[in-house]
């Protein structure tokens, strides 16, 4: 079984985590890579959550962590530096892990760690349409937590395994919720998708040197199925799907940090241009009336100049956790048009599971 917490009050892991009780171990699965870089870089000082291990490959299984290279802008934090980082061994390490596991390993493996009574927030792709797993943005749908208790008596399960959209799905689909009121019926998306959302080393220089790869290998997929899952409604026990239809391209652009999207949107109620404004700039969720630490407040930031949102001046805002949304306009063939900004690692990767989490903390759902 996953060791206990030393010096963590039961509040912390069987009831809602309160300001002023002592930290949550966490470990991270998949440590090296870089959306595991950027889990670390994120937990840095976070208020409820404390890394205390690391696993990863074999290759680097036994290495001090500081002695691996570190690819993120902000420096390595020291306490997480000394860790050593160790094999992917189901029942070690603390309750609550994280994982950034490269998908071709995430699916047995996160299996295996929900089998030995771990709670596995994930952003790897694997099990994130699982009728029993909760496809989980906090502000949009956090009744699919409902699922946890059926995912352990079907499964067997004594641990759980939660996840968070893909990278590009997750500002459309908030954005969407925005909306939910008039119905959105058919999206048209075209994604133009920053370098780092393809891991390290990526993209080969050749290929994305002032170019544009008009292709991401599953990407428009993902967009299309789990647009539909993440604004379904939990009924008796499952998700019903999202009637609405969504039409995705993925294309990659030399920009390093951030998601651009260009999206149009028909609905079956009729909206005003005002109204969607207003329906943007008001929108928000559990996490903002929790307060959690990672939430942005407020979710959703308008631009009202005509060429914004940038990645190169916007995507940081937030701590990378906002949706950024400009250009507003008619669209002749849908009804209405606008562009949006996400920054892909962090509110696309790391800091949505990190959010994930504290959602479960604040309801009591880490024990």
């Amino acid at each position: 079984m996953p060791t206990k917490t030393e010096g963590v009050e039961p509040a912390a892991r069987g009831s809602a985590w309160r300001p002023g009780s002592a930290k949550i171990d966490v470990g991270i699965l998949g440590a090296t890579g870089a959306v595991g870089q950027q889990f670390i870089a994120l937990l840095a000082n976070h208020p409820w959550f404390r890394v205390t291990w690391l696993a990863a490959s074999e290759r680097s299984a036994g290495k001090r962590y500081g002695d691996l290279s570190w690819r993120l802008p902000t420096e390595l934090p020291e306490e997480t530096a000394r860790l050593s980082v160790e094999a992917l061994k189901a029942g070690a390490g603390p309750h609550l892990v994280f994982s950034a596991l490269d998908s071709s390993i995430a699916g047995e493996a996160e299996i295996e760690f929900a089998q030995a009574g771990h709670i596995v927030v994930s952003n790897s792709r694997n099990h994130r349409m699982d009728p029993l797993v909760p496809l989980l943005i906090p502000e949009v749908n956090p009744e699919h937590l409902g699922l946890l208790p059926l995912q352990r008596k079907v499964k067997g399960w004594s641990g759980a395994i939660v996840t968070n959209p893909n990278c590009a799905a997750m500002p459309l689909v908030i954005v969407l919720a925005s909306l939910r009121t008039y119905q959105p019926k058919r999206v048209l998306v075209t994604t133009l998708q920053g370098l780092s959302g393809a891991g390290y080393p990526g993209v080969a220089s050749l290929d994305a040197t002032a170019n544009v790869i008009p292709y991401i290998d599953g990407e428009e997929q993902k967009i299309e199925t789990e647009t539909r899952k993440i604004l379904g409604r939990l009924v008796a026990d499952a998700v019903e799907l999202h009637p609405v239809a969504v039409s995705a391209t993925s294309t990659r652009v030399p920009v390093i940090n951030g998601h651009t999207e260009s999206v149009s949107v028909e609905f079956e109620k009729t909206v005003s241009h005002e109204e969607i404004l207003a329906a943007f700039r008001d929108f928000s969720g559990e996490p903002q009336k929790l307060e959690l630490p990672s939430a942005p407040q407020p979710p959703i930031v308008y631009h009202d100049a005509p060429n914004r949102p940038q990645p190169r001046l916007d995507v940081e805002r937030g701590g990378g956790m906002v949706t950024q949304v400009g250009r507003l306009r008619a669209c002749a063939v849908l009804g209405h048009k606008f562009v949006l900004l996400s920054h892909n690692t962090i509110r696309g990767a790391a800091g949505a599971a990190i959010l994930n989490a504290e959602l479960m903390a604040a309801r009591s759902l880490l024990g």
